[in-house]
């Protein structure tokens, strides 16, 4: 299994925002409704990022029976889901605001139902608007990976990358607000 990626020449290495949530606490999730991290999306994975010292979270989630995939085994789907929630989190961390544009996935080992996963993610660097993030996951406090990711997504000013779609989202009044606020203050 490849834990590692190529990385570009000129990549910033990842700072640390002041912002970053200290060490230990939960990184907020970026939309109420988001099927990965929000706390209001109806069958969600509802996943918690706990921030580390440096540019670095843990995800903890349990492998439910609904996410079966192969005969009581995780849907690779789900894991890749959660695999994109993990690292994008780690975003928050950097003081970034990111989608995806690429993510690759190497599955070692079987993830059976009832177990717990833990993701360990980091965001990496930087190139220009390119975010370079990669992450490992465990079953449980286990040393030995079952798979690995990585991913590069690029920056992006929230307010205008989703202005055509917020209507649509099942928080839709909760953003109608803070773009109203956002033009009251001369932004957007």
């Amino acid at each position: 299994m490849k834990t590692s990626f190529v990385l570009p020449d000129e990549l910033v290495p990842a700072v640390r925002s002041p912002k970053a949530p200290p060490p230990g606490e939960s990184v907020r999730a970026h939309n109420p409704m988001c099927f990965g991290c929000g706390e209001q999306s109806e069958g969600g994975l509802h996943v918690v990022a706990i921030a580390g010292e440096g540019t670095n979270a843990t995800v903890r989630m349990q492998v439910d029976k609904r996410f079966e995939g192969g005969p009581g085994t995780i849907h690779g789907g789900i894991l890749s889901t959660a695999f994109d929630e993990a690292m994008g989190l780690t975003h928050y961390i950097v003081g970034q605001v990111a989608v995806t544009a690429h993510l690759e996935i190497d599955f070692a080992k079987p993830i059976p139902l009832g177990s717990e996963l833990r993701i360990e993610a980091e965001t990496v660097g930087t190139v220009r608007r390119k975010l370079y993030s990669r992450a490992v996951a465990y079953l449980g406090d286990s040393t030995e990976a079952v798979a690995a990711a990585h991913a590069i997504f690029v920056i992006i000013k929230p307010l205008e990358h989703y202005r055509d779609s917020y209507a649509v989202s099942g928080a839709a009044e909760f953003y109608s607000e803070a773009i109203a606020r956002k033009e009251r203050s001369g932004g957007v």
